[in-house]
């Protein structure tokens, strides 16, 4: 059964910082999954000097803690504002992976060129090909962000 391991503020912030590292520079736009990727996403656009930060407003898990059949577009940028663009996808975890993926695809159909990014990867539970092209750490234990208290 997993655990439950509680990030600090500082911890997150070395989570970013390691990301940032490994991720670089060379990209135009920061592309954040809400709710989960909205504080990473800005923390890493900051690390990253970038100043452009778009947001998917997706929903899969669902508030009973189960998921939907398939990940729920509620907002995307027009296809305008990504093609031709080199975009960083940001989101906290990639736990089954779906999310990411249907991004991901939706940026390629858009005609960008996105890379994937997360503090977690969980690749005990993904349950898509591949896995992110970034990550800032592998678990397999349920992650209490310090934005997510009181969730």
């Amino acid at each position: 059964m997993p655990h439950l391991i509680v990030l600090t503020w500082e911890q997150l912030d070395s989570l970013v910082a390691s990301l940032a590292a490994s991720v670089g520079r060379d990209y135009d736009l920061v592309l954040a999954i809400s709710r989960g990727g909205l504080v990473p996403a800005g923390m890493l656009a900051y690390r990253l000097d970038l100043r452009e930060i778009l947001v998917a407003g997706v929903e899969f898990y669902r508030t009973d803690g189960g998921t939907h059949a398939e990940p729920r577009f509620l907002q995307f940028p027009p296809p305008s504002l990504l093609e031709g663009q080199r975009v960083l996808v940001v989101d906290e975890v990639w736990e089954t992976g779906e999310t990411m993926a249907a991004v991901l695809a939706r940026v390629r159909a858009a005609g960008g060129q996105p890379t994937s990014a997360v503090l977690h990867f969980k690749p005990g539970q993904s349950r898509v090909a591949g896995r992110p092209d970034h990550a800032a750490a592998e678990v397999e234990d349920w992650v209490r962000y310090p934005y997510k208290a009181g969730a």
